[in-house]
């Protein structure tokens, strides 16, 4: 049985219109907050995403003749090793507000390379001595990735 709003007696629809108020305050608040966040990310996504680029071709074109991916190799080593300066000066000294943590970590190097993510978190599970679930992390993310790869392309290509 629905409840008619105008059978409400007078103070009930008030607080009730007040409450609904709020709570769609709320909704726009949160999501306002959201698209922000996702403006912020996809920014320093962009921003890493063109230093990927320039940097792997940098590095290719220092070795144009490598059977070796190198510049992938150096994009995500930088990445590995940026990811720890930022998060480092992050954790202790509180350098940073979590905006631009998440333009940062999240944006730029997400963007940059997800290798970086990969590594600071199998590093924070080394550091936290969960030695079998780093281990795990780095075994299922290169066997399944490449096991991934192969589906992927392999039903891509069938005839």
């Amino acid at each position: 049985m629905e409840l008619a709003f105008e059978t409400l007696a007078p103070d009930t629809r008030r607080r009730l219109a007040e409450s609904l108020a709020g709570q769609q305050g709320k909704e726009e608040i949160n999501l306002r907050a959201a698209l922000i966040n996702a403006a912020v990310v996809g920014s320093g996504g962009f921003i890493g995403a063109l230093a990927r680029y320039g940097l792997s071709g940098l590095v290719h074109r220092q070795v144009p003749f490598a059977m070796f991916p190198y510049g992938t190799l150096v994009v995500n080593l930088v990445g590995c090793f940026a990811i720890g300066v930022v998060a480092g000066l992050a954790e202790s000294r509180q350098l940073f507000g979590p905006e631009f943590r998440t333009f940062a970590l999240v944006g730029i190097l997400g963007g940059f390379t997800t290798f970086s993510t990969f590594g600071y978190e199998t590093f924070g599970m080394i550091r936290d001595t969960e030695f079998l679930r780093a281990a795990a992390n780095v075994g299922v993310h290169v066997i399944l990735g490449l096991a991934l790869v192969w589906l992927g392309y392999a039903m891509t290509t069938l005839r």
